[in-house]
Order: C-alpha cells, then structure tokens, then sequence
C-alpha cells in the first residue's frame, strides 16, 4: 500500500485583533516556525533544527508543552536551535512572542528507521568491521547494536604539497610543513564526521582550520566552507542486497573539496551496497537531515553520481523533492528497474539465442539486431542480467540465508524485484515480488529485418525461440508476462523514473565519458541519456533544464580530473546561485532557463576543442559523428527512446510491414505472435503519470 505524505502545519493565528502603532518592519512580522533539518513529518533521530522567526528575539518555544527556548540561538534572522526529546511519533512545536503564535506537528521516526521506505529488509549484514575509515584507515569495528550503529567520531585530514592527503596530526599546535593551500588560499584542512543513520554508516566532511576556528555549529559555519553541499552517490547494483556496507559514495574528493563544498554520503547511497531506490532515498534525506543538525542548512544541495549513482539521481529528485536542488550524474540511466534491467534482460536473451542458434548469424548480424556500436557489449550486458536472477549477488550472505528453490524456498532474494517488494507487493501464490518485467509482443530485430539486413527465416527464428524468464529468471520457451498490478505500480510510484516530479524543477548537468566503443563491452552506452531527455520531454512538454555534456573516455566515466566535469560542477554552482536569487512569481521552468549560466553551453568536447551544439542524434552533426549514440535491442524493435513501455500495447501485425515474407513466412508469424504484435505508436499497458511525491510504503 502506498499513501502520500501531506506536510500538516498549523497556521499561524492571532491572539487578538489589534491595532498597532508604526513600527518597523521587524516588529510586524508574525511568529513562524520552520523544520530546517528536513520536511516537519519526515523528522528522525528525536532531534530536529528549527528556526523561529517573530517581531522581536523575546519568543518562548515549546515542545509538547516544555520549554525549548533556551535552545535556540539568533543568527541574524529569527532563531535557530537543535531541539531534541522529540517523541516518537506526533510532536507539537510552539512559538509565542509578542501577543502572536504559530504550531506546527512535527512526525519523528527512529533514526534507524524506518520513514517512507517500508519495512525493514531481512536479513541484513552489518559491515561495519570491514568499513575502513578514507585516509585515517583502520575500521569502524563492530557494531553498537543490531541496527549497525556506529559510534560517531570526527577526524581531520590535510592536502599535502604532493597532492595526497595525510593524517591531521594528533595533538597539533602548528601546521605541517609540507600542508598544501586549497583555491581560495586557506589551509586544505579536512574535517570529517562518522555516524549512523537508517542502518547505514553516514559520512560528511568539510574545510576546516582547527588551530584557527572552534568546531562548527549549526548557527556558526566554518568560514573555509562555501555554503554548498554536494551529496555524492556510489555507483553498482550487482551485491547490493541485505548489506550495510563498507564505503560511502566518497567525500575525499580533492577537487570538491578545495572548491570549498561540503560532502556527504552514505553506505546505503552506494548502489553496490543498497539496490533499492527507496532506502536510497530515505538514507539520503537522513544523511542530508544529520548534516543540517551539525552545520546549518546549505544553500543548495548537488546530488553528483555516476552509473547507480545517476539512478539515484534521477529517482530520488523525481520521487522525493527538496533532497538535492540540482544533479550532476555521469554514465547515466533514468533508473535501476527499466532503462537498465529491459535493456540487460533483453540482452541476455538474445545473447543465449545467438549462442544456440542453428540458423546462422553474422557477428555484424547479431549486433544490429541488439543495437549496440560495438557487438562485444551484447555478451557484457547479457552477464550484466545477473541483478534479475534471486540466487545471484547473495555471496555476502551466509548460505542458510540464501534463496534456494529447493533447499530454502524462504530465503533472501537478491534481485532487483524482490528487493523492493514493500512497492512491488508480493505474488500471493508464490510470496515472491511482483514483477513488472514483460516481451509479450516484442519484435526482436525489426528495423533490421525490414533494412534487409537479416533475412524473414533469421528474423523468424529468433521471435520463435527468443522465450523468455521464470520468477527465478530461468530461460524458458515462454515470453515474459507482467503482473499487471506491478505494472500499474511502477508508473504511478516512479520505479519508472517519469520525469514529471521533482526532476521538472531542479536544473540537470548530464555529463558523458563515451563508452560505447569500448572493446569489452561497456554497459555506460550513450543512449540512456536521450531516454531521460525524452522522459522529460513527454511529462512536461520540455527538458529545457537538462544539459548534456560529451567528452572522450581518457578521464574514465566520472572523475572530477576532467576539465569537462570540472566545468559541469562550476556551472551548477552558478546555475543555483541564480536561480536561488530569483523571487519572481513567473513559472519554475523559466526561471531555470533564465538561470543558466551561459558559458554552460550543450555540446561536445573533441581533441581540437570544444564543439558547441545540440546532442540530439543528428547523424549530420560533428558530435553524433565523433561519437555515434547507437541503438539498443528493443528500439529495433520499434520502441521509442524513451524506454518507458513496461508492457507494450497489441495490435494485429500488417503483412505489408514485412517485405520478402513468404505466405509460408506470414502464417509463422501468425502462428508466433498470436495476439499480435506491439503497437508503439500508443503508450504502454497501464502507463499512467506519477499519483504523487513524498510517497510513503506500508
């Protein structure tokens, strides 16, 4: 079951009808309140941030009835405190000054968990013994309790003159020699905090001087911090199941930090560790939620990732609003369950047809009919397919814990599916999660068969042995069939990542390394990014707020050494910064687009220089032609580029969108699909926009 979150605020009321003298503006403002450290029902840990403002700095505050006040602190604009003993549950905040007051309900939730996510997945490791701590080193050791908790710790780190880091000094009174001086001139002095949240290891680290500035607050920033926060998210899928964790997504980053941002990151926003958006999800507004109670709220909040870093992108900004303000994502996919597992499902059943086929298949054959610049991504993507199998990726489990089909039917699934039943629901006939994965229809090869590059018996042969998966993805004779309520499920609660959400008003840099020519088979290939942009464009009639940028693979797929993502993080910054001055009343797209800065122009970047144009698959232009954005399996076969189709639509096949069939080839056809073949031209079965954000999993 899922249910929208409505935020519950009390207004603020008037203990009279008075009439004032002139005073100054200070002195006419009512009495507010407002939860800095995150939406007001979505508090966890029994602690919240909280500003006050009121005509004067004389407000008394309380919290169920007790007296708060001495917790807060004014910070130039009202008030802010870190109230704790929130109860768990419904809590009721208070201010009062001058004659005037406001509430507000404020929801807590255990800081373990959890909030929006549904219940807690079992079993689940706790990795804090492996997790070593970045550039300290040494591990986290045991954990406090069954939760993983960990025992907070701050530690400091500098930038060496020879671009490394070192440990801080323990004790120190003086500054290392060999201390490097970060863009702006101060000391590259590191402060790095350690905690618990939502069963995960929670990490945040900023520029700051020790021997010059006390330790920050939330009402005193450390002057070496920019205001800024870029919360950093890890990439992977393949073992992230039923896990703590050993790494966050990284807040080491030299270039990130000697910008003077602050970072944050947690195990489970490593989708390596954790492939369920949802628990990304919440784990990042809790990370975000403990960095606002230690230093204050950031201007904005960048969420930056690349390959499971960019589903998390995607989905979190789209399902759950206000955790990041703008996304950098690199190597990126709209989400985890589609854009990705339709593209390595279909690529692992072609991959096992083309391997046992009798009928005989060119190498150049077999990579039109997948779509892929390169014939070596088709091997790669089909092992890619192991996130669909329940057996897969649970090595990390004991075995008595592990799914079995036959020795333990009730053990832990490790898929993409089962890993999000508190969405998915569970098939009540078999316990196992409902699964939104169909080729029902689906013409393998199409567009090739008609360009003549394969034959009517190839084509045929293929649609008739192509089979498809069992709930344990075993290969089977049978196409793959949907459930249908799975279906309904991942369009209406962005499983599908839609585009409609929060993602139509947060700025988007697309970064880019091509990948698609890589001799291995890369799984990052280009086309993804035009499915996002095609996304948007369907839900909100433009993706003017999308940006792509295109570069090379010398700098890998997402590193902060290249100058083209250097670019991108600047231009984000400043994409922020303008759009966060913008008070106008006009629509939120125009502002975005006013916003843009506008050296962050669309384009590619070439070994003579960078090329200013739209990425947008004209084969004319100079960018399409350096880097080619290829196909992949089912736009050959007549999907469109958005790979938003779960379940396609039938209609009857039309014998004149075969050429060189036989009448012998027709009936085959006939006898293959006998309740037709995809209409692409309509939207898919049960396709439906988002019923809302902030949804929360019962």
């Amino acid at each position: 079951m899922i249910r929208s979150r409505p935020v519950r605020l009390i207004v603020a009321l008037l203990a009279g009808a008075l009439v004032l003298p002139a005073v100054p503006a200070l002195a006419s403002r009512e009495v507010t309140l407002e939860i800095l450290s995150g939406r007001p029902d979505t508090a966890t840990g029994g602690d919240a941030l909280v500003h006050v403002v009121a005509p004067d700095d004389q407000v008394r505050v309380t919290l169920n009835g007790n007296d708060v006040s001495s917790a807060f602190i004014a910070d130039g604009d009202g008030l802010t405190g870190l109230v704790g003993n929130l109860r768990l549950g419904s809590n009721l905040l208070r201010a009062e000054a001058d004659g005037r007051r406001t509430t507000l309900e404020v929801r807590n939730h255990p800081r373990q968990g959890p909030v929006f996510s549904g219940p807690h997945e079992q079993p689940f490791l706790c990795e804090t013994a492996k997790f070593t701590i970045p550039v300290i080193g040494g591990t986290l050791g045991a954990p406090l309790d069954a939760d993983c908790t960990v025992a907070p710790r701050v530690d400091y780190f500098y930038r060496t003159t020879a671009g490394q880091f070192a440990k801080w000094p323990a004790g120190a009174t003086a500054y290392p020699a060999d201390l490097a001086k970060t863009d702006s001139g101060d000391p590259f002095i590191v402060r790095m905090e350690t905690g618990s949240a939502n069963r995960a290891v929670v990490q945040t680290s900023m520029l700051h001087d020790p021997l010059r500035s006390a330790a920050p607050t939330p009402t005193r920033r450390s002057p070496s911090w920019n205001g800024r926060a870029i919360f950093t998210l890890g990439g992977g899928c393949a073992g992230g199941w039923y896990r703590s964790g050993t790494t966050t997504g990284g807040v080491t980053d030299a270039f990130l930090l000697g910008r003077g941002y602050a970072l944050m990151s947690s195990s489970l926003n490593v989708f390596g560790q954790n492939c369920n958006d949802l628990t990304a999800a919440e784990s990042a507004m809790m990370t975000k939620e403990l960095f606002v109670e230690h230093y204050g709220r950031p201007d904005f909040t960048i969420g930056f990732g690349c390959s499971g870093g960019s589903y998390q992108a995607h989905q979190i900004t789209d399902n759950y609003p206000g955790i990041f303000d703008g996304i950098v994502v690199g190597c990126s996919f709209p989400e985890v369950g589609f854009g990705t597992v339709s593209f390595i499902s279909d690529s692992w059943l072609l991959d096992s047809y083309f391997t046992k086929s009798s009928v005989p298949w060119t190498q150049e054959q077999k990579r039109q009919v997948a779509g892929f610049q390169t014939y070596a991504t088709l091997p790669s993507m089909a092992a890619s397919a192991a996130r669909i199998d329940p057996r897969q990726n649970c090595s990390h489990l004991p075995v008595v814990e592990r799914y079995d089909p036959v020795a333990n039917p009730r053990g832990a699934r490790c898929d993409v599916f089962d890993h999000t039943i508190n969405a998915y629901g569970a098939d009540p006939s078999t316990g196992f999660s409902r699964r939104p994965l169909d080729n029902v229809g689906v013409q393998y090869g199409l567009k090739v068969l008609r360009a003549g590059v394969i034959t009517p018996a190839q084509f045929l042969d293929l649609n008739s042995s192509i089979g498809g998966f069992d709930a344990d993805a075993n290969l089977v004779p049978s196409r793959t069939v949907a459930d249908p309520q799975a279906t309904r499920t991942a369009y209406r609660t962005g499983r599908l990542t839609n585009g409609g959400g929060g993602l139509k008003d947060v700025p988007i840099i697309d970064y880019r390394a091509y990948y698609d020519t890589q001799s291995y088979g890369d799984i990052h290939v280009r086309y993804h990014t035009f499915s996002m942009r095609a996304r948007l464009q369907k839900a909100n009639g433009t993706a003017a707020n999308q940006v792509s940028l295109l570069e090379d693979a010398t700098y890998g797929l997402f590193s902060t050494a290249s100058p083209l993502l250097q670019h991108a993080v600047d231009s984000m910054d400043r994409w922020l910064t303008q759009l966060t001055a913008d008070t106008t009343s006009r629509p939120r797209i125009d502002k975005i687009v006013a916003a843009r800065p506008s050296e962050l122009v669309e384009g590619c970047r070439t070994p003579t220089g960078f090329v200013a144009q739209p990425l947008n698959r004209d084969p004319a232009s100079r960018c399409e032609k350096l880097f080619p954005s290829a196909s992949f399996p089912r736009e050959v076969a007549g999907a469109g580029v958005a790979a938003d189709v779960i379940k396609c639509k039938l209609r009857e096949p039309v014998r004149s969108d075969y050429p060189g069939f036989t009448e012998a080839d027709w009936q085959r056809l006939l006898t293959i699909f006998p309740s037709g073949v995809c209409d692409w031209s309509k939207p898919g079965i049960n396709q439906q926009p988002l019923s809302g954000t902030w949804l929360a999993f019962n």
